[in-house]
């Protein structure tokens, strides 16, 4: 019985895609050639330690889920896909460091997409708490950047 070629999957590409994938700091990539593509991904998951054993919890209590960088109410998020950037140039001193009052509208970092730089402004005015991304990393749509407090 003759090969399908539709169906044979290509695991030497299936594997430079991954490695690219581990590489960039990406989650998701798709290829395709002449009709046939390819995608690659994989979850994304922050685990949290968790206690040994809970307390107890009465019904009518509710529970708070912990905080992350993801769900901290401070955290600026990048409203798109790109390269991350805390100065303007790398000669150039930190837009902010941790520990920095800001004030609204202050420019945090700058995202590179598609050869144009976005500054990513300080919705709010407060204290830098954390910076959660490093000069020249990738970042993708909605990962927390920074945590204003």
């Amino acid at each position: 019985m003759a090969k399908n070629p539709k169906t044979d999957i290509d695991e030497n590409l299936v594997r430079k895609l991954a490695a690219l994938m581990d590489e960039t700091g990406l989650t998701e990539i798709e290829y395709g050639v002449d009709g046939t593509n390819i995608r690659v991904s994989r979850a994304v998951s922050h685990s949290v330690a968790a206690p040994a054993a809970a307390p107890a919890v009465a019904a009518s209590e509710p529970v708070a889920a912990p905080i992350t960088p993801a769900n901290h109410p401070g955290a600026v998020k990048s409203p798109m896909v790109g390269v991350v950037y805390t100065s303007s140039d790398p000669d150039s001193p930190a837009f902010v460091q941790v520990g920095d009052t800001v004030s609204e509208g202050q420019t945090l970092v700058l995202i590179e997409a598609m050869k144009v730089f976005n500054p990513i402004a300080a919705p709010k005015a407060g204290r830098v708490v954390q910076i959660l991304v490093e000069s020249g990393s990738p970042v993708e749509f909605g990962e927390p950047l920074v945590i204003l407090e």
